[in-house]
């Protein structure tokens, strides 16, 4: 590897940190924190806030809004969530960096995905140990390495580690929305792609729920009476998947269906929930138009009401000139360490859609390599945590030296 020696020392110093990154993945991986399990995530964000005393800072806790779901039942019911914390430092420096990372999981406090096991001497299986506690021990070495070389003073930051990611950030929405008044960029520690390639362009997303009401009625003597709510549904359904495959970029999957009881009454109620993708932000009204127009035809019916809830929370996420920049200078980055960088399209969305629709450019997959995440079979190569902490502090003293002045000058140019 050749690199400026004057980064040297810092990240040499990344070496030895590895086991101490690890040690603390396995720790963090150890406590379920999936998203409605509001006291797992405040556990890791006690232990992340003794993890970050070494980087001073001024620190918050956040607590945010309860998150609202449509039940089975066709009610909405609110979850309380775990507390957002919010470090920042050296407000008036001038080039200001975002750091984000969720500390919630999609994994339950009921899932059997609960314990870290090795697969072999570089491959970690354990539930978040890739999506992304790995990601942000990334992060905060980093960071480290900044505070300890002489670059420090020209790099304002704040970090934001945000307690509902997985279910859409709608609550950590605002927070985000704050920093990107307040920063230049961002640099979000999603992992990588599997290959160790990075997130480009993303799309945006909606999540929907539709309540279905009909009329119950006994299924042998007075079937005539009854308004099948689960066949209204199942229609509804039917025709939004058709809706696949007419708008380039749009996709809609049927997520989870429930209704009915008894096979002997006619069912009086039915509920469904849905997910679309989209490419273009025009799409969304065309979405929306598609779903009154499906949820008019089954509201004509006698008997049967059907409402829809939801809404896209996430913008499609796209390349500005800045943005491109910033790519440029961590291939660059990678390229110094041996790394072969590039950035490819994804339907996933995360944090860095919301920071792109606020107008900061922002590269969200700088969290470690592996794979299989959302599954009990996530997993995380190790030695991806020395080689993207590296990746990311060569990065930061880059932007203190000013090799992005040219786009990031002022917020007016940035943006």
């Amino acid at each position: 590897m050749t690199f400026e020696p004057r980064y040297a020392p810092w990240l040499e110093w990344l070496d030895s940190q590895h086991d101490c990154m690890l040690a603390r993945t396995i720790e963090l991986a150890g406590i379920n924190s999936g998203s409605l399990n509001a006291a797992g995530v405040n556990r890791v964000r006690e232990t992340l806030q003794q993890y970050c005393s070494v980087l001073g800072g001024d620190t918050e806790v956040l607590p945010l809004p309860p998150y609202t779901e449509v039940t089975e039942q066709g009610e909405k019911q609110q979850f309380t969530l775990g507390d957002a914390l919010r470090i920042r430092k050296r407000p008036e420096a001038p080039l200001q960096i975002f750091f984000c990372g969720h500390m919630d999981t999609v994994f339950a406090a009921d899932h059997p995905f609960q314990s870290v096991r090795w697969l072999d001497d570089n491959t970690l299986n354990g539930p978040g140990v890739a999506d992304l506690k790995g990601g942000l021990m990334v992060m905060l070495k980093a960071i480290e390495a900044l505070e300890r070389s002489p670059f420090s003073d020209r790099i304002g930051w704040e970090i934001l580690f945000n307690p509902d990611e997985e279910i859409g950030s709608l609550s950590s929405a605002p927070l985000i929305s704050e920093a990107a008044g307040r920063c230049d960029l961002g640099l979000i520690y999603e992992p990588c792609m599997p290959d160790g390639n990075l997130a480009g362009e993303r799309k945006g997303s909606g999540n929907f729920s539709v309540v279905v009401q009909g009329r119950a009625a006994h299924a042998g003597r007075e079937h005539h009476l009854g308004r099948n709510a689960v066949r209204a549904l199942c229609d509804f359904v039917s025709a939004l998947d058709d809706l696949n495959g007419q708008r380039d970029g749009v996709t809609i999957n049927p997520g989870f269906i429930h209704g009915g009881g008894a096979v002997n009454v006619v069912p009086d109620h039915a509920m469904f929930r849905f997910n679309i993708r989209l490419s273009d932000p025009a799409d969304e009204s065309w979405c929306l138009a598609q779903l009154q127009r499906l949820g008019d035809d089954i509201n004509s019916r006698d008997g049967i009401s059907l409402q829809l809830h939801g809404a896209f929370g996430r913008k499609p996420k796209r390349l500005t000139d800045a943005n491109l920049a910033l790519f440029e200078l961590v291939r660059d980055c990678g390229e110094q360490l041996g790394m072969a960088l590039e950035w490819k399209p994804t339907g996933g969305c995360c944090d860095g859609n919301n920071l792109a629709a606020a107008g900061v450019p922002n590269i969200d997959t700088l969290g470690v390599q592996g794979g299989k995440i959302h599954s009990s079979d996530e997993f995380m190569y190790v030695s991806s945590l020395t080689e993207r902490a590296k990746l990311s502090a060569m990065l930061l003293m880059k932007l203190a030296d000013g090799a992005l002045s040219a786009h990031l000058n002022s917020k007016g140019s940035a943006r």
